[in-house]
């Protein structure tokens, strides 16, 4: 009898030692989330990462009935501020990054001094959304074709120019790979934003921009014409608008996405909550009509594929950056 009953004790004090292994990666995914998650974004309010986040954050609420996530801003230095930040809070879930292709992708190339390094400060959760880029032209130009305006800045080499939201910007970076894919010599026009990038556009003062899709609304009132957009695929907002593919570039490729990041080390279950709750609230129809008519596409998936489109995008803009031999001062 006492043999059988040291011999139970002893299974007993097994299991117990064995379940408290595991209680560290088991609580986050039990306890997670204790307090409210703060999503700290890139930019101002209004904007679409700044919807993206607080469209998260609306709907987790809801799920959890509780303030499970609040939306907290910080602009400056193209993101970099407010990546900074997060790379530097505690890898607990509670602190996490709406951060977008620049401060993934773009900003160390341009940059060797960044405080962060996004290759090892972040530990990926979800690719929330893409913007493609639009080729636009003022409507009154004689251009109404990509290979038009290839052909006429051949025949006029250094006179056209490229308008972008700044130095560095995916539409600067978008415009480079056009000259470079397409042997052209065009000036580059930075500006501080997109509002006076596209008003100078529209007015005939530079000879055309890439954007976004946010910007169909000027050629819809018949200001700008788009020419081509730069995803693999037609929008189905812009239905009638090539692809940079089918006029013959298919090298231009790229735009804005947007994407949930936690600091480096965060606990694998809280990662897949995360993941999981994001997946699903984006799937949900009446979060898709949000987007979806302004041109977002909605891809989600998991980590790895996030991880996937931040090493491919920083391949491409570092190529990019060293070959027209773009320089941040």
């Amino acid at each position: 009898m006492k043999r059988a009953f040291h011999r139970r004790a002893a299974l007993f004090a097994a299991c117990a030692v064995f379940v408290l292994g595991l209680m560290p990666w088991a609580a986050p995914a039990q306890e997670y989330p204790a307090k409210p998650i703060r999503i700290v974004v890139i930019a101002a309010a209004g904007g679409p990462a700044d919807l993206l986040a607080r469209t998260f954050a609306e709907k987790l609420n809801e799920r959890t009935k509780q303030q499970s996530a609040i939306v907290e801003n910080k602009t400056g230095a193209g993101g970099a501020i407010a990546a900074e930040y997060v790379a530097k809070s505690p890898p607990d879930g509670y602190t996490l990054l709406l951060g977008i292709h620049s401060t993934q992708s773009i900003h160390h190339h341009l940059n060797p001094k960044l405080a962060y390094n996004p290759e090892t400060d972040f530990a990926p959760i979800i690719h929330l959304a893409t913007v493609p880029n639009i080729l636009f032209v003022p409507a009154a130009s004689p251009v109404k074709s990509v290979q038009e305006l290839v052909a006429l800045a051949k025949a006029k080499p250094g006179t056209l120019s490229f308008a972008s939201q700044g130095p560095g910007a995916t539409g600067h970076l978008v415009g480079e790979l056009f000259r470079l894919a397409s042997g052209t010599d065009l000036i580059h026009v930075p500006y501080r934003g997109a509002a006076p990038a596209l008003q100078d556009l529209i007015a005939g003062n530079v000879t055309m921009m890439f954007d976004t899709a946010f910007a169909l609304s000027h050629v819809r009132e018949g200001r700008l014409r788009a020419l081509a957009v730069t995803s693999t695929e037609r929008m189905e907002v812009a239905p009638d608008v090539p692809t940079m593919a089918e006029v013959g570039l298919p090298e231009v490729q790229g735009g804005a996405w947007f994407a949930l990041l936690a600091p480096a080390k965060t606990p694998p279950a809280v990662i897949a909550y995360l993941n999981r709750h994001a997946n699903e609230i984006f799937a949900l129809p009446d979060v898709r009509q949000r987007f979806l008519p302004q041109g977002v596409s909605l891809p989600l998936g998991t980590p790895e594929q996030l991880q996937a489109l931040i090493d491919a995008d920083s391949k491409r803009w570092g190529d990019v950056i060293r070959k027209a031999n773009i320089k941040i001062e």
